[in-house]
């Protein structure tokens, strides 16, 4: 074993298991508590159903980057270019067109948007942000809901007389 575990360490990784309400955490100190108790990586691997590689890299952040490092969440919401605000101001050069009946393409949002973040993003973010904001897709049918099928016009066309004009 390269890394080795003392005691108030074993005792600080039970507290934090203790108190932790997450799943996920929760497996990660699992982790390192099963290395306290001196199982194999492959063990441990089997019993977390984690990887091996993975399992092993957790060991070792842990004792790089202390135990605050495992059993935190990384990932805390809102991982978006721009705030809330930021995303009104920039959609307001597109409503104008948009009230004027205009249609709006995608693409080009898209593309303001690759500009105003600095990288590439895909279209998806794009209708997320009109989402948040209200906007909505709106778009003229390609035919009535009630008009006559092909059959009754061909049929009232027969019934009509023609003019001999």
């Amino acid at each position: 074993m390269k890394y080795k575990f003392s005691e108030e360490q074993y005792e600080a990784i039970k507290k934090a298991r203790k108190q932790n309400r997450d799943k996920q955490i929760d497996k990660r100190l699992q982790v390192l508590e099963l290395r306290c108790e001196g199982k194999g990586l492959d063990e441990i691997a089997s019993i977390t159903e984690f990887h091996r590689s993975h399992v092993s890299n957790l060991i070792r952040k842990y004792f790089e980057e202390g135990l605050q490092a495992v059993s935190e969440k990384h990932y805390l919401g809102n991982r978006r270019n721009m705030s809330i605000e930021e995303e009104a101001q920039f959609l307001e050069q597109f409503r104008e067109k948009a009230e004027e009946g205009q249609v709006l393409d995608i693409h080009e949002i898209r593309a303001a948007y690759e500009k105003e973040a600095g990288h590439s993003i895909g279209c998806a973010q794009v209708y997320r942000v009109l989402h948040r904001h209200g906007w909505r897709k709106v778009m003229p049918r390609s035919k009535h809901p009630k008009r006559a099928s092909e059959e009754v016009i061909e049929t009232s066309k027969k019934l009509t007389p023609k003019s001999n004009g």
